[in-house]
């Protein structure tokens, strides 16, 4: 496993230079008022800054651009994976499809189109969308499936986001991360292992959707309830042959799951303290912060906040 590790932050390094001229390096920002309530030294990872609004873009263009311009690619997201992935196949030239489900929002279908690329309406559920995606992808020869996570240039992707957190803020002693299907932990966490930097990676769930925290417990991936979560952009289940799970298991050192009243409570202190609204997901990076303050007073903690393209009527009456 450490040399998978090693082989995957050298992948991140990669992918750094081939994405580079199409993303943003994100700031660490110092969150000294609730850095204060905390009694630690906190910075925001601020990727919710990105451009298409979340560290989905860096998977995605990582993944491109390895693929040539005239592969035909396929992918199935009604969210930031599949907003990213139109994006980047804009940028790059590439000829991509999106499934997404019948009942997705207009907001993310109008966004998702924007980009110009080919639309499929298929499927109850963003579930049963990347099912078909799968299917038409093993189908078709000339037709790359790329998925959300589980991949490793699509960790490699990620993982840039811990090359540029180690430059930016010295003597880092925990990084905060929320957890879905675990290609942001296992692509950030590598580099942290394989660079030697002492930094502790704790991964979040919500506590409505936490399959990975499950299958790292059981050692494989499990069936675990799905329940709505204010943190809607890391849940779901994750695939039985999981690139991520070994990496994720090796590289996080702690866990904690959060509920949905601790979640609502992040995001009403980064509302309200740092004047930042963002998505669910990223306020649960946060909330595992919070749940364990005491823990980690005096220390330098820096909290992933991964994206800000939350629903509107979900989030705003809470903050």
């Amino acid at each position: 496993m450490e040399d998978q590790i090693c082989q995957s932050a050298a992948a991140s390094v990669r992918a750094r230079r081939r994405i580079a001229d199409h993303i943003y390096m994100t700031p660490c920002l110092p969150a000294k008022l609730l850095g204060e309530v905390l009694g630690c030294d906190l910075h925001f990872k601020a990727e919710n800054f990105q451009k298409t609004g979340s560290f989905k873009l860096r998977g995605a263009l990582s993944k491109l651009t390895t693929l040539p311009t005239d592969q035909r690619v396929v992918t199935a997201s009604s969210g930031n994976h599949g907003i990213a992935s139109s994006f980047a196949a804009s940028v790059l030239g590439h000829n991509l499809t999106v499934y997404l489900p019948e009942g997705v929002s207009p907001a993310k279908l109008d966004k998702i189109k924007s980009f110009g690329v080919d639309v499929v309406l298929k499927g109850s559920d963003s579930g049963q969308s990347e099912v078909i995606a799968r299917a038409a992808a093993a189908a078709d020869e000339n037709l790359t499936y790329v998925s959300p996570y589980n991949d490793y240039e699509i960790m490699a992707g990620q993982g840039t986001i811990g090359l540029e957190i180690v430059e930016q803020v010295p003597e880092v002693d925990n990084v905060f991360i929320s957890l879905g299907g675990g290609g942001l932990v296992s692509g950030i966490g590598s580099v942290f292992k394989a660079f030697g930097t002492n930094i502790n990676v704790i991964g979040v769930s919500a506590k409505n959707s936490a399959a990975l925290d499950a299958a790292i417990k059981n050692g494989s991936v499990v069936d675990v309830p799905h329940l709505d979560t204010l943190a809607d952009g890391v849940a779901g289940a994750m695939d039985e042959d999981s690139l991520t799970l070994p990496i994720a298991s090796a590289v996080i050192d702690e866990l904690v799951v959060c509920d949905e009243a601790e979640i609502a409570s992040a995001l009403k202190l980064l509302a309200r303290k740092e004047h930042q609204i963002v998505e669910g997901a990223a306020a649960l990076a946060l909330a595992g912060l919070v749940k364990n303050a005491e823990k980690y007073r005096g220390q330098t903690n820096i909290v992933l906040l991964c994206g800000a393209n939350f629903d509107e009527q979900k989030i705003l009456p809470l903050i």
